[in-house]
């Protein structure tokens, strides 16, 4: 390591554990990289917009945290205008999507005045950063969804789930083993390297039934994230005990597939999955379909997924794009349509993003979908 190499702690930190105790699962490699308290990537950083290492859909235009507010307000109207109601967002970000949607609740001054937010973050740094974005707003902090209070709920995860660890499983002839990370023996240098690997027995197939339909090739590698599946498990729970709704939006597939969508993100750019932990994203594609079971399982009623593109438009986002571009200069309505494009084209995050709506059983589909999306397990 060169004198102008930055010492990365959490790399040795996670060698000096796996030299201890064997290989870690891909699961906890994620977990720590993303949210180890000390050097996880989300602690002491701002990874959003140009300047950080990824743009979501609130930093590229107004519209969406606009539309997803009024979606909040039509489904308080569902729900019969429960006051006051829990507003949550899981995983924030910077804030700005819940103060674009706290900005068009003002509309809806009765449920405006109902709405108590509530931000899930685990960074005290994004929290600082979320603080900043709501001036005068009174925002209460919790670690977990279980420290919500026992009231009416309104859910928004945007981008939350992907960033939740997965599992992977590598299919060998006698069915399916866990993938690892193990040390790189042949790493140049004093820092320490990782590299992949996989359980030397298969997995027991009574705990993989979604990976024991799949067919696939030697070598193939298959996901999980039982973390995921316990959040919309739990979030289902609320809705079905205290009333509320839930709106997901992430990129992902529909059903469980075969594939390999762990990646890394670094400065806008691709970046090797293994180098240089808690420096970099890492997510993965959602697997909505098993949300939507999940959900289901919890006692709640599911629409969706459906890609987001479609929801936006439902939503109305075009005639908010005209809306706005009628009052803007020349600059503003070229920043306006390629925000829109963005948010809606179909080779851009218009097919590739979904939105998965969750609900109380026999309640009409909300905002956005028809009553022939709904999920049935």
């Amino acid at each position: 390591m060169s004198a102008n190499t930055p010492r990365n702690d959490l790399a040795r930190l996670l060698a000096q554990r796996i030299e201890a105790d064997g290989p870690i699962s891909v699961a906890e490699y994620m977990a720590q990289a993303l949210g180890h308290p000390e050097f996880g990537y989300y602690m002491g950083k701002d990874p959003f917009g140009v300047a950080g290492d990824f743009t979501t859909a609130p930093e590229i235009s107004q519209m969406f945290g606009e539309l997803i507010g009024l979606w909040c307000a039509n489904a308080w109207l569902a729900l019969g205008k429960p006051t006051p109601f829990v507003l949550a967002e899981l995983g924030p970000g910077r804030g700005t999507l819940m103060a674009d949607g706290l900005r068009a609740l003002e509309t809806v001054p009765a449920c405006r005045t109902a709405v108590r937010v509530h931000l899930v973050e685990n960074s005290p740094f994004l929290r600082e950063r979320q603080r900043q974005a709501l001036p005068g707003i009174d925002v209460s902090w919790h670690d977990s969804i279980d420290d919500l209070p026992m009231a009416p709920v309104i859910f928004i995860a945007n981008e939350f789930f992907d960033a939740l660890p997965v599992e992977q499983f590598v299919h060998q002839n006698d069915g399916w083993h866990r993938r690892l990370v193990d040390l790189d023996p042949n790493t140049p240098g004093s820092e320490p390297g990782f590299v992949f690997t996989h359980a030397p027995t298969p997995h027991p197939a009574k705990s993989l039934p979604a990976l024991a339909s799949l067919t696939a090739e030697h070598g193939a590698i298959a996901e999980s994230s039982p973390v995921a599946q316990k959040f919309a498990e739990a979030i289902a729970r609320r809705v079905r005990s205290h009333t509320g709704a839930a709106l997901i939006v992430d990129y992902g597939y529909a059903t469980a597939a075969v594939g390999d969508t762990l990646q890394a993100v670094r400065q806008h750019g691709y970046a090797a999955v293994l180098e240089r932990p808690g420096e970099t994203d890492l997510t993965a594609h959602v697997d909505f379909g098993t949300l939507a079971k999940a959900a289901l399982s919890g006692g709640a009623a599911c629409w969706g997924a459906i890609p987001q593109g479609v929801f936006l438009r439902r939503l109305g986002i075009e005639a908010r794009a005209g809306a706005l571009a009628a009052k803007a200069t020349q600059e503003q309505k070229n920043a306006i349509e390629t925000g829109l494009e963005r948010l809606i084209g179909g080779d851009q995050m218009g097919t590739l993003f979904k939105v998965l709506a969750i609900g109380p059983r026999a309640s009409d589909p909300p905002a956005g979908f028809v009553s022939e999306e709904a999920s049935i397990s």
